[in-house]
């Protein structure tokens, strides 16, 4: 049978140029952008290329039935949540797509979440792809530029450096269980009403706190799989353990007035969706980092410190804590 889906370049040509191309500015350090068979871009003098790319699933990574502005929002913040983690400035991205069928208008709300985001971190859609495919998804490349030799990896902690967090851990995790038990929320409530499903549906990546805590911060990871799960990798890769306080989580005022402590002492390490980052600083740049907190956009909390037994050790007034083993899997 026919597919016009398949067959018509016109189609192909309406979703790059006319939805993504019309509004792909030409920002920094971009020689030639969408419209030919690959872009051409300039770093920044004295600079490391930074690179990650993140798909998000219909199923996997967002409800089926989520906003499509939503969509364009989480497939960008999730890449760009990767540069904070490594203290870097977002710079471009590109975009593939994959659609079971041909939308114009939920393509050109899901454009509209993708550039609103990209405008706000002055990221430049520089290329991508259109396909059919059986699964809607999302795949972006998003590139940025660090100082040379500033980035933050996740292999700096050492025994005694203070371990912080971003923002409030669990919130995401809190708005998708509540998606889950209340289908069909309008979108407005999510966006303006409700601020677990505004952190579920439209996650902001800590840029500016990963810029500030260049020199600051000995390791870094953003927690999209979960406090406990990401944390975890990092102590690995730095070869430390760590000891942290339950009670010391930063659990909002949403999440206390929707979950008691035991739910939220689940969901706050072990959610996922977050997109915060968790950090380690040696004891000799805390005061450092006091000094410019405010610039974060976010709180920074204290959790635990890391200690030199391997191991990732939960307390609660002073007792151990089991913390469920249960966070994202990607192929679970």
């Amino acid at each position: 049978m026919h597919d016009p889906f398949i067959a018509s370049v016109s189609i192909e040509f309406a979703i790059i140029n006319e939805i993504f191309g019309r509004r792909a500015s030409v920002g920094s350090g971009v020689r030639l952008g969408i419209g030919d068979d690959a872009a051409l871009t300039v770093l920044p003098a004295g600079s490391d290329l930074v690179t990650a790319t993140d798909a998000i699933v219909a199923g996997t990574h967002f409800l089926p039935g989520a906003p499509a502005r939503s969509v364009g929002h989480r497939c960008l913040a999730v890449n760009l949540s990767d540069l904070a983690a490594m203290a870097a400035d977002p710079l471009w991205a590109s975009l593939a797509i994959g659609l079971p069928a041909y939308d114009r208008l939920w393509l050109e709300e899901f454009a509209a979440g993708f550039f609103a985001l990209a405008d706000k971190y002055a990221v430049s859609l520089i290329g991508g792809d259109t396909v059919r495919s059986s699964t809607l998804f999302a795949t972006v490349t998003v590139q940025g530029a660090v100082p040379g030799g500033a980035a933050v990896r996740r292999s700096g902690a050492r025994p005694g450096d203070i371990i912080y967090v971003s923002g409030h851990p669990g919130d995401a995790a809190a708005g998708r269980r509540l998606s889950t038990v209340n289908p069909g929320i309008p979108e407005s409530r999510i966006d303006m009403d409700a601020p677990l499903f505004s952190q579920f549906y439209f996650p902001q990546p800590r840029i500016a706190a990963g810029k500030l805590l260049r020199g600051i911060a000995s390791a870094m990871i953003d927690v999209s799989d979960g406090l406990h799960t990401d944390l975890g990798r990092l102590l690995a890769a730095s070869s430390v353990g760590a000891v942290l306080d339950v009670t010391r989580l930063p659990l909002s005022p949403a999440m206390r007035a929707n979950f008691d402590f035991a739910a939220a002492a689940e969901l706050a390490p072990c959610g996922g969706d977050d997109y915060e980052l968790c950090f380690t600083v040696p004891t000799s740049k805390v005061a450092a980092l006091d000094d410019c907190a405010e610039m974060a956009g976010c709180s920074l909390t204290a959790i635990g410190e890391v200690c030199a037994e391997s191991g990732l050790h939960w307390v609660q007034a002073g007792a151990s804590y089991s913390v469920p083993e249960a966070s994202f899997e990607h192929f679970q």
